[in-house]
């Protein structure tokens, strides 16, 4: 779903004491009663401008999409309710992809209402003390499902029964008669809070003597009202789509197709790039977003992100240029970011956050901008020290930043030098670029974005947040800073003193028999540059391996030494054996030494899992010391990314973003053909990449087979359920 709070007009009652000329408000948007997300606060306007795009997707079933928006007053302890504007789920439609005027309804809590009741009524006939026969009504609460949140935890519901009628326990006028269910939540202490009532005619029972059904819960009175004031508007923008999913299989043709775009040479021709080619005009870059989660969950993504930077530098004529613009690559590596960079972010940005936020220290340095009282010289150093606590936690992040993201960035490294290789500084701007300018310096700027903080801050916060946020951008910005500084500044990015260290037995190496002797105490200390082991902590080193001679570093098998919680560090020379103190330690120095080491050049991709002894491989009885390892290495690339990534929705996502571009799709197919023949002479090529004509053409013959067998299973799954049905 995709949400723009726009502006609001004429806040609050038209007259009277309640108008908010002086007080700050905000808008929060609401899945029934559940809170999602909230904009900034606007100043003391009754015409705020909130201007904010929301995207994201809605995880479980809901009734009604809700606006409400608050007055903040410095004499309330609670936010101020204005007005709320409702739209029911299947009412979305009527508004998708318009912006529209909203009059903002009250808030009534007697009418915020959702959930549905389970309810079972039967009438059952009774033979009196004196003979004569009656009717007994008989109503069962089975269930409630989607009943609202109380104060973020689950309500503790009952419920209530009312029989309105001319009779109270006898009835012969069953048309007159109403069940009315009200259901509350149990406060304790405090007052209890309605949930919703639904109203039933006992006249349905006349025709059957048992009745079940799903009420839908209704407000107080069904929420008949008079006329309400005028609470002003509010204009806003809802773009609502449903996937409906078919079975996996279906997906296969499209899933393989895509899986298979980092292999297309060139990668213009790939259906990936060609998918971000024709939706361009539509919808920007946004369709790209199942692409990268898709090649992320197949481990494919490095090798596609690096083939369209590869592309987008071809095009690069100046290094000050490089990875500024918003284009294909750009937008899958933020994507990328985003995804996989969200836990960095959390371990990097969020206690320092914090501190900013919980202090709130005035940073002002704008002139214009103090307020009566302001030290400027104070504002600085406040300003200064915050800068410096963010900065530091960035520089001293390399060991929490996620492998995928290191493999990216050395990859744009290695193609920026050999795309310039004139200019030694532009292997650091390619990188800067994305984890300053497109990373962190978002991040600090907008932290409730990232899940960092719950909501917007303050607005002098934010204040102090842009400040942060433009001079960490300066840090990627060429042309504010001169070279050399830049390159100090990211040099200490690269060389973050990281140190994990910590008493264990050594194997001694070049011994021949295995033996008690073979293993030693020694300290062991790692940090991004180098692994060292010494004979006592703060001696000098007996042995130091430089970290990127590091090759793999795995388990042992607890038969080659008898011994527990081995591992192996391998290199070009004899591998390292190591016993740690529990298996604990061992996971720790297996994590933090391959995190070292995970963009090294050369990494194996098996190893032995136990140790060379006696002239053969205990683990595989190869005799020759140098065979290449049996078992395949642990993979580290996603090792860190904990991803639940539904592979058929995002496909048929996918599917969806090509089907509502297939026009586009026949132009760039018929661009192609005149490219073949009239040798790229035709003026609607110019609005694609094509490259090789040939290539792309074939791609596009396939997905337009491929997209048409999947529309087939769309169709028939639409022939079968297009009979009407129960809710």
């Amino acid at each position: 779903m995709l949400l723009s709070a726009g502006e609001a007009k004429n806040l609050g009652p038209s007259s009277g004491p309640n108008r908010l000329r002086d007080l700050c408000t905000f808008c929060t948007i609401s899945l029934d009663q559940e809170e999602v997300y909230r904009t900034k606060v606007y100043e003391k306007s009754v015409s705020p401008f909130y201007g904010e795009d929301f995207y994201f997707e809605i995880p479980r079933p809901f009734q009604c999409l809700s606006f409400y928006v608050y007055a903040k007053s410095m004499f309330q302890i609670r936010d101020l309710p204005v007005g709320k504007v409702a739209i029911r789920k299947e009412d979305l439609y009527k508004y998708c992809g318009k912006e529209n005027w909203f009059q903002l309804q009250p808030v009534d809590p007697h009418s915020e209402v959702q959930g549905k009741v389970h309810l079972e009524m039967k009438l059952n006939e009774l033979i009196t003390e004196n003979g004569s026969i009656c009717q007994q009504l008989v109503v069962q609460i089975i269930a409630c499902q989607g009943l609202p949140l109380i104060s973020g935890q689950n309500c503790d519901p009952y419920a209530t029964v009312t029989l309105v009628g001319p009779a109270r326990w006898v009835y012969k006028h069953f048309e007159v008669i109403l069940i009315v269910v009200e259901l509350w939540n149990n406060g304790n202490l405090a007052q209890d809070v309605f949930l919703g009532e639904t109203r039933v005619s006992v006249k349905i029972l006349r025709n059957d003597h048992i009745h079940r059904a799903w009420y839908l819960l209704q407000p107080k009175g069904n929420g008949t009202k008079s006329k309400p004031d005028d609470l002003g508007s509010l204009r806003l923008k809802v773009t609502y789509t449903e996937d409906n999913v078919l079975p996996s299989a279906c997906y296969t043709a499209l899933r393989n197709l895509m899986l298979k775009s980092p292999d297309v040479k060139p990668i213009s021709a790939s259906a990936a790039h060609v998918l971000g080619d024709i939706c361009r005009e539509s919808v920007g870059y946004e369709a790209l977003l199942p692409v990268v989660r898709l090649l992320l969950h197949h481990n494919r993504l490095l090798l596609f992100l690096t083939s369209v930077a590869a592309l987008e530098l071809e095009n690069t004529q100046e290094a000050n240029t490089i990875f500024r613009g918003n284009s294909l690559a750009t937008r899958c590596i933020d994507d990328m970011m985003k995804i996989v960079g969200r836990s960095y972010l959390t371990v990097t940005l969020k206690p320092v956050l914090n501190e900013i936020f919980e202090s709130n220290k005035t940073c002002e340095i704008d002139p214009v901008k103090l307020k009566e009282g302001d030290n400027v010289e104070v504002n600085k150093e406040n300003l200064q020290g915050y800068v410096q606590k963010v900065f530091t936690s960035i520089t001293q992040s390399s060991s929490s930043c996620p492998p995928l993201m290191c493999d990216v960035f050395r990859s744009l490294r290695q193609l920026a030098s050999k795309h310039f290789p004139a200019d030694p500084h532009v292997q650091y701007s390619a990188v800067s670029s994305f984890i300053f300018l497109r990373f962190f310096a978002v991040a600090v700027l907008s932290p409730h974005t990232f899940q960092l903080r719950s909501h917007h801050p303050d607005p002098e916060i934010s204040r102090t947040l842009t400040l942060i946020s433009k001079t960490i951008q300066s840090l990627g910005s060429w042309g504010s800073l001169s070279k050399n500084k830049l390159v100090r500044q990211l040099l200490v990015i690269r060389c973050v003193h990281m140190i994990f260290n910590r008493e264990v037995h050594k194997r001694a190496q070049g011994r021949k028999r295995i033996g008690k002797k073979n293993f030693k105490k020694r300290w062991l200390r790692v940090t991004n540059q180098e692994l060292s082991y010494h004979k006592q902590k703060g001696k000098e080193a007996l042995c130091v391996i430089p970290v990127k001679n590091i090759l793999s570093v795995e388990k042992l098998e607890e038969s080659a030494f008898n011994r527990k919680n081995m591992f192996q560090v391998i290199q070009s020379e004899k591998p390292l054996y190591v016993q740690a103190g529990n298996c604990v330690e061992t996971n720790s120095w297996i994590e933090v030494l391959s995190q070292v080491s995970r963009c090294n050049p050369g990494r194996l991709s098996t190893f032995h899992p136990s140790a060379y002894v006696g002239g053969s491989w205990l683990c595989c009885k190869e005799p020759n010391e140098s065979t290449p390892g049996c078992k395949p290495c642990t993979a580290t690339v996603l090792a860190n990314i904990q991803l639940d990534i539904d592979c058929d929705r995002e496909t048929e996502r996918i599917f969806s973003f090509f089907s509502s571009n297939r026009s586009r799709l026949q132009k760039m197919e018929d661009a192609c053909a005149g490219m073949s023949v009239y040798l790229g002479q035709q003026e609607e090529c110019s609005a694609f990449t094509i490259q090789d004509p040939k290539e792309t053409f074939r791609t596009i013959k396939e997905l337009g087979e491929v997209l048409d067998d999947l529309q087939a299973h769309h169709d028939s799954k639409g022939a079968l359920t297009d009979e009407p049905g129960t809710m």
